[in-house]
């Protein structure tokens, strides 16, 4: 909410999200790296620095693989919509002291109209990711099946995918089935002996929990949100897991992801009560918006 105009429709923008334009592939070593870099688009952690300390993720500025028009962040944007992507206050390699924002392009729009060329053969997009990454954001090396991963999401982005339905609600189900989606990533990847990646991917789930979290805020809803952090926390052992090469990792990571489906039957029971109702939510953005 602190990362929009003062008059901007609270249910619009926070309790609906853009449908996603995403055609997976029929290969299932191709499709595990798109889920990979659908993942690490979800997550901070994949930028590091400041950006990951404010909550900033590529979905930040292009929800759902989509544009973000009511993106309005402090020193960065100008009109809503808009970023600065040489501004010092994420990069120390590229701010060039320039207030310059220029518009958030949707990358789910026609591939020609977009800045870099997609087709793997001109080997343009995973140049300007890894730049995006470490430069623009300060971020950490990706590593290689991440990086991939991303180039692999953004060109499976297509208008031709986009479903009918321009937006859908933002719920429980919603997140949490991002999650999982996550945590399969980091299935395969381990069952290809890849642990930095595993381990990105469990932030990813770990990031959707958070979003969860945030809206359970309500003191009568603190049982529900001891066990969503129950859950993160069983992620981040996992992680540790990961790290270590335990080979319980595998079971451990079947059990959350079974775990997960009556966690979110209690969690969608109470849902009502949460800022997942557009209601509510309109309230908390009265109160808590500038202006």
């Amino acid at each position: 909410m602190r990362w929009a105009p003062a008059d901007v429709d609270p249910v619009a923008t926070f309790a609906r999200a853009p449908t996603e334009c995403l055609r997976l592939p029929a290969e299932a070593r191709a499709a595990l790296s798109v889920e990979v870099g659908r993942a690490a688009f979800r997550t901070p952690v994949l930028l590091g620095g400041q950006a990951a300390r404010a909550g900033v993720a590529c979905e930040t500025c292009h929800k759902a693989g989509r544009s973000n028009p009511t993106f309005l962040f402090p020193g960065v944007s100008g009109a809503p919509g808009t970023a600065d992507v040489t501004d010092s206050l994420f990069s120390t390699h590229r701010g060039d002291g320039i207030d310059n924002p220029k518009p958030i392009p949707d990358l789910s729009g026609p591939k020609a109209k977009l800045k870099i060329a997609q087709a793997p053969a001109d080997h343009k997009l995973e140049p300007f990711i890894h730049g995006l990454v470490t430069e623009e954001f300060d971020g950490p090396e990706p590593a290689p099946a991440v990086l991939d991963g991303l180039a692999a999401y953004v060109r499976a982005l297509s208008p031709a995918a986009c479903p009918k339905a321009a937006s859908q609600p933002v719920t429980v189900a919603y997140l949490l089935a991002d999650a999982r989606r996550a945590v399969r990533a980091a299935q395969g990847e381990m069952a290809l002996g890849d642990a930095p990646t595993a381990v990105l991917m469990l932030a990813s789930a770990r990031t959707r929990l958070g979003l969860i979290d945030e809206r359970y805020a309500d003191p009568g809803l603190a049982a529900l949100r001891a066990q969503l952090r129950a859950a993160d926390h069983r992620l981040a052992e996992a992680q540790d897991a990961v790290r270590a090469h335990s080979p319980s990792i595998g079971a451990d990571l079947a059990a959350w992801l079974a775990a997960s489906h009556p966690l979110e039957a209690r969690l969608a029971a109470r849902e009502p009560a949460s800022l997942f109702n557009p209601a509510l939510l309109t309230q908390a953005a009265r109160r808590r918006l500038p202006g």
